[in-house]
């Protein structure tokens, strides 16, 4: 949701890290923005559960690569 939420509102993602700790916005405004960014017409809750597991552990994988840390952002902008 922190991710989703910063890219539609057009915030820089580069240096962004996913923090358990910080709690923005409502429920309501988390379900909203996951029916928009699903890809899917009036989504199941399997799909909108398949989607959060699959969007979390993709970004969990690129905070940890090191093709999308601030060294190689240095070097290739906007790799």
């Amino acid at each position: 949701y922190q991710y989703l939420r910063k890219y539609k509102r057009g915030e820089n993602l580069d240096h962004f890290l996913f923090s358990p700790e910080m709690t923005e916005g409502t429920e309501e405004e988390c379900l909203k923005l996951l029916l928009e960014f699903c890809g899917r017409h009036n989504p199941s809750w399997t799909e909108l559960s398949n989607f959060t597991h699959f969007l979390n552990f993709q970004l969990s994988k690129c905070e940890k690569s090191i093709f999308c840390s601030q060294v190689v952002g240095r070097d290739f902008q906007g790799f």
